[in-house]
């Protein structure tokens, strides 16, 4: 089996959508509630980040692959 690229971005967005689930799943089990006010930025935030993070991966692997040339 020929091994591939994580790819950054989609690793942080799901474990944020499965942390968000679990928060919300647990909240609704203990009858509590969840501000979207701090939720939906910090989500934003996160996805942002991650993006970020993932952009500089892959230039930092296009230029590792250029010098082996």
């Amino acid at each position: 089996m020929r091994k591939h690229r994580i790819d950054l971005f989609s690793l942080v967005a799901g474990a944020l959508f499965t942390v968000i689930a679990v928060v919300y799943l647990v909240a609704a089990v203990n009858d509590q509630s969840v501000n979207g006010r701090i939720v939906i930025p910090v989500t934003f935030i996160v996805l942002g980040a991650g993006g970020l993070a993932g952009a500089v991966a892959a230039v930092a692997r296009r230029g590792r692959s250029d010098d082996a040339d």
